[in-house]
């Protein structure tokens, strides 16, 4: 019986691959140094074309260059006699080998005479375009001729014209075949492409091993935001070392703090609405299942369940205004005089409670901001001050103009509050501790306080101690900032 092997996806297995990041970046990276290489290649090859050709010159230049000074010795002490001119000739090419593909040619009275060595390649013979050419010169020259046949290249040569009295005699040619050096040259141009090709692939290889270690961050961000979860948003990543990923690590976790906090104040929130709502409904509830046909209970009764709905119904304002507090109109702005509006605050809250209202200093000019919204802040703090105190007790209402803010102040001699909650009390839903959770009304009023303060651009002080009093301070711009005023 035959064994069946399962199949392995290569084909997925090569998309996931080419799909990762790393390897599309590295990809673009070796195509990028092959498209380099591959206009680096004719570059270096015409470069090393020219320094061949140099030194191919700079040879036929110190071999015309030993001929003449030669000849020019020989020409100075020997009879002009043809005879001794062709014995100069044959001893000098006898006696001088030329560099390897170098051929020295001599032509006397327009006719070729001896070359060495003696074998020469057809575009060079005497009978070819370019042997008679320099059979016929009668001035020095240098050329170059560039052939068909790649057994023989291009032909360099340089010639000498031999005078005696300013006779052309004959011509003294030194002739370069490239061919021999431009194949040495190409041998190097192909070593030269592959050892590139092979360096770049081999550097693309290491890069996407050595990508995977530094991408690990990357990796674990991935799995880590899998991992998240609505019952779990504590998971963060190890922030090693500096650089890129390195803040994209301290940034992810920075988030997720941010998540986790907003999660967690939502949840809160939702707990405590729930918690406030469901108390009155559960004593409306039950008032109204044990009420009886008597007319006094019946009245007792409705006025108990008309206080409870009073109470969600304000519950329920604070909360839209807390959830308007982001929306862009949630500012009516207008100018507002500091003085008379501190007046006509105190006028209001001074009935709220049976204390001893002061009037404080007023402050001076006028500042931009909601009257309502301003008015129900300050209507806060003074409910607030008023639920902690007692008739025998003294509460302040005041304000003041301090270079570019005014300070709006309800200042207390009540309980206090202790330190431990001076921060926590702004919170949504929160109460101090002890005497605080006597007080009516759900916790949302210090948190409305310190929303129109943010609103306004200002803030909320507080400075308490208990046994003493406190005294909440609304610090506010006379002129909200440009952008709050485009919101």
């Amino acid at each position: 019986m035959s064994t069946v092997y399962p199949s392995i996806p290569l084909k997925g297995a090569w998309q996931r691959l080419l799909g990762e990041t790393r390897t599309r970046i590295l990809l673009l990276y070796a195509l990028t140094m092959l498209a380099a290489v591959g206009v680096a290649v004719p570059i270096f090859r015409a470069l090393l074309f020219l320094q061949v050709d140099q030194r191919v010159q700079a040879d036929l230049e110190e071999e015309l260059d030993k001929f003449e000074d030669t000849y020019q010795a020989w020409d100075a002490v020997t009879p002009e006699s043809d005879v001794e001119l062709e014995a100069f000739v044959e001893t000098f090419l006898s006696e001088t080998i030329p560099q390897d593909d170098n051929y020295h040619l001599v032509f006397l009275n327009g006719k070729f005479f001896r070359a060495n060595p003696g074998a020469l390649p057809e575009v060079i013979r005497p009978a070819s375009e370019l042997g008679q050419q320099w059979a016929t010169l009668t001035d020095t020259t240098d050329g170059k001729v560039t052939v068909a046949n790649p057994k023989v290249g291009s032909v360099l040569y340089k010639t000498y014209v031999l005078e005696t009295n300013d006779i052309p005699r004959g011509v003294f040619v030194a002739a370069h075949l490239s061919a021999g050096e431009r194949t040495e040259a190409l041998a190097s141009v192909y070593v030269f492409t592959k050892v590139a090709i092979g360096v770049v692939l081999l550097s693309f290889l290491l890069a996407w091993l050595a990508s995977q270690q530094l991408l690990k961050p990357v990796q674990q961000l991935a799995v880590t935001a899998r991992s998240i979860n609505e019952a779990d948003l504590s998971r963060r990543l190890e922030v090693a070392g500096s650089g890129e990923l390195s803040e994209l690590a301290a940034t992810f976790n920075a988030m997720m703090n941010r998540v986790q906090s907003a999660f967690e104040s939502q949840r809160n929130f939702i707990n405590d609405a729930g918690h406030e709502l469901f108390t009155p409904l559960t004593i409306i509830q039950g008032h109204l299942e044990v009420m009886g046909d008597d007319p006094a209970d019946r009245a007792a009764t409705l006025s108990l369940v008309m206080d409870e709905i009073e109470r969600m119904s304000r519950f329920t304002n604070d909360l839209l205004l807390l959830a308007q507090a982001d929306q862009p109109n949630f500012l009516q702005l207008e100018t507002i005089p500091v003085a008379a509006f501190t007046e006509e605050i105190f006028a209001k809250v001074s009935v709220l409670a049976d204390r001893q209202w002061r009037l404080g200093s007023l402050g001076r000019g006028v500042l931009v901001g909601d009257r309502q919204r301003l008015t129900g802040a300050l209507v806060n703090l003074a409910k607030n001050a008023a639920q902690h105190t007692q008739p025998a007790d003294t509460i302040e209402l005041g304000s003041a103009t301090l270079g570019s803010q005014v300070r709006f102040w309800v200042r207390d001699t009540g309980e206090g509050i202790a330190l431990a909650d001076q921060t926590r009390i702004f919170d949504r839903f929160a109460r101090a501790a002890n005497t605080y959770r006597q007080s009516e009304g759900a916790g949302l009023g210090l948190a409305i306080v310190k929303t129109i303060a943010d609103s306004h651009s200002g803030s909320i002080e507080l400075v308490s101690q208990p046994g003493v009093g406190s005294t909440f301070t609304l610090v506010i711009p006379l002129d909200l900032p440009q952008q709050e005023r485009a919101a």
